[in-house]
């Protein structure tokens, strides 16, 4: 018997078209499903190690807070308008090898936390800076007066966090009646008493926003922030909160 012209192998010309269209659609759904997949993959890495940035950073914090030391001249303060920017300062104790042998007097440091825009291979970060006067430097400042100059920008103070778009250090106290906390406030030049808590919250650009903004007026002013109200509910970003004590009372 004659084969039907255009037969190859056993397929008709117009079977073998039809399976190499289903072939070459198969193909096109699976890359981009795998497309898809690596998105998702990336996503999820950057999610992840934003996490762990951020977690270490406020694990960092809480132990220099969880051994604060009062003073008048503790720093408090927040700046910027919906995407806050708070900078705090405080004593604490530090064991000594916290400390350089020649920087070392004893174990009262100065520690401060503060947001700033640093040149990152040509691109502008910002992050979330920590400085460290080590007991050396301490001592010398009670004596002669204000403290305020420990917790002033030097070129020594290291980025502990990249990709910080805010930045909250609200002290609280407990009223003593009810036990509710309530935002800690100055009692005009004079410190009643010192915080109880501090209230931490972070907020970090994840890789594919970070990337976008490329220098200090995208971080000020870009759309692609969306709402600080709803940080929490932006998929290019991560949010986090935690009440970390101040002082040790034990």
């Amino acid at each position: 018997m004659t084969r039907p012209t255009g037969h190859r192998g056993g397929f008709t010309l117009l079977e073998l078209l039809v399976t190499m269209a289903i072939g070459s659609v198969l193909l096109l759904m699976a890359a981009a499903l795998l497309g898809r997949a690596g998105d998702s993959y990336g996503q999820g890495s950057g999610s992840v190690a934003a996490e762990r940035e951020a977690r270490a950073v406020l694990t960092q914090i809480g132990e220099d807070l969880g051994k604060a030391v009062w003073h008048p001249d503790t720093v408090f303060e927040s700046a910027g308008e919906g995407w806050q920017r708070a900078r705090t300062g405080f004593l604490c104790l530090q064991p000594e090898d916290a400390q350089s042998d020649d920087g070392r007097t004893g174990d009262l440091c100065a520690v401060h936390y503060y947001v700033k825009d640093i040149e990152v291979g040509g691109t502008t970060v910002r992050c979330l800076m920590r400085g460290f006067r080590e007991s050396g430097e301490v001592f010398p400042a009670l004596k002669a007066g204000p403290i305020e100059p420990l917790f002033a920008e030097e070129e020594t103070d290291e980025p502990v966090a990249f990709g910080v778009l805010a930045f909250e250090a609200t002290p609280l106290r407990r009223e003593a009646g009810t036990g509710a906390l309530v935002e800690w406030t100055r009692n005009g030049n004079q410190l009643t008493e010192s915080p109880d808590f501090l209230r931490l919250r972070l907020v970090v650009a994840r890789r594919e926003l970070l990337g976008k903004l490329a220098t200090s007026t995208d971080w000020d002013s870009s759309p692609l922030r969306g709402d600080p109200l709803k940080a929490s509910d932006n998929r290019n970003l991560e949010t986090y909160e935690v009440l970390q004590r101040f002082g040790n009372d034990d």
